[in-house]
């Protein structure tokens, strides 16, 4: 079992920037990618970031590239999520994922542990 406490997030203007966080715990092993997804109302759970622990391989959904940064602190077994110029279309609530090996993925569907989520809201 692994468990996902995510925190960060909260309520920013356009333009701005916040920044996520997810603490990973239990049997994560060695060999993993973590990844963020983002769901706003109404619409389906996407594909943020994701980073494979094995090679600090990364990659990113074409809506967040050049404004996101995904990385990782290995001695706090984190991944953290940095927005930049956020806009209102990001608003959603973000989840950190995870999923066993080292190949990335942006399916939801291929990440078996979920973190509870926590809010990002862009004003206009």
């Amino acid at each position: 079992q692994v468990q996902l406490v995510e925190s960060g997030g909260g309520l920013v203007q356009a333009g701005g920037s916040l920044s996520v966080s997810c603490a990973a715990s239990g049997r994560t092993g060695s060999n993993y990618v973590m990844g963020w997804f983002r769901q706003a109302p109404g619409k389906e759970r996407e594909f943020v970031a994701a980073l494979s622990w094995s090679d600090d391989s990364t990659y990113y959904a074409d809506s967040v590239k050049g404004r996101f940064t995904i990385s990782r602190d290995n001695a706090k077994n984190s991944v953290f999520l940095q927005m930049n110029n956020l806009k209102p279309e990001d608003t959603a609530v973000y989840y950190c994922a995870f999923r066993g090996g080292w190949r990335l993925s942006v399916f939801p569907r291929e990440y078996d542990y979920w973190g509870q989520g926590t809010q990002v809201t862009v004003s206009s």
